[in-house]
């Protein structure tokens, strides 16, 4: 049985607390890939063995996710787990998506960003700051492929990296030039 805190609905941040834990994870990983090898076969089953011997088959997004984890830990780095449905202060989406603050309230005040105000206060769910941060993410890599593409088109990839600056430099002078008028 899964003791009940494990199944709180409040933020939980795990970190290795010590060397020695930072070490079992280590061997955790390099037990795992020994088993494994680099890719994990197709056939490879994840489960939990419970104290009693039993054994729980892991869903293969639990399993993604507890990989992450690892991974993560195994970086030095403290993980968070929080429930989609979490409330975040302007503050803390600011920190999740690396933007400052006012820009977060400048964002949900345009609509960019879903929030509630049940008192003074902005509140984010998370799903809400994660979803932004995906459609952001998408807008980049739209952005990004269309550069390329009219890159390519114009054969930008082929001009020499000196005649390129000069004309960037030509055309920043002439923009200057055109601003004192």
């Amino acid at each position: 049985m899964v003791a009940a805190s494990a199944l709180s609905e409040k933020p939980n941040t795990f970190l290795a607390r010590d060397e020695q834990q930072q070490a079992q994870i280590i061997d955790f990983v390099a037990a795992l890939q020994a088993k494994t090898g680099t890719e994990i076969p197709a056939d490879f089953v994840p489960a939990l063995q419970c104290p009693d011997g039993s054994r729980i088959t892991l869903p293969q997004p639990v399993f993604d996710a507890l990989l992450k984890v690892v991974e993560a830990m195994r970086e030095g780095l403290a993980v968070t787990v929080a429930p989609t449905h979490t409330q975040l202060t302007t503050q803390e989406v600011a920190d999740l998506l690396g933007i400052s603050r006012p820009t977060v309230v400048k964002l949900c005040e345009e609509g960019e960003i879903r929030y509630t105000k049940p008192g003074r206060h902005r509140r984010v769910l998370l799903r809400d700051a994660l979803a932004y941060q995906e459609t952001q993410r998408q807008r980049r890599s739209a952005a990004l492929a269309e550069i390329a593409a009219v890159s390519e088109d114009l054969d930008l990839y082929d001009v020499d990296p000196g005649e390129y600056n000069a004309a960037v430099k030509a055309i920043r002078t002439a923009r200057g030039s055109r601003s004192a008028e």
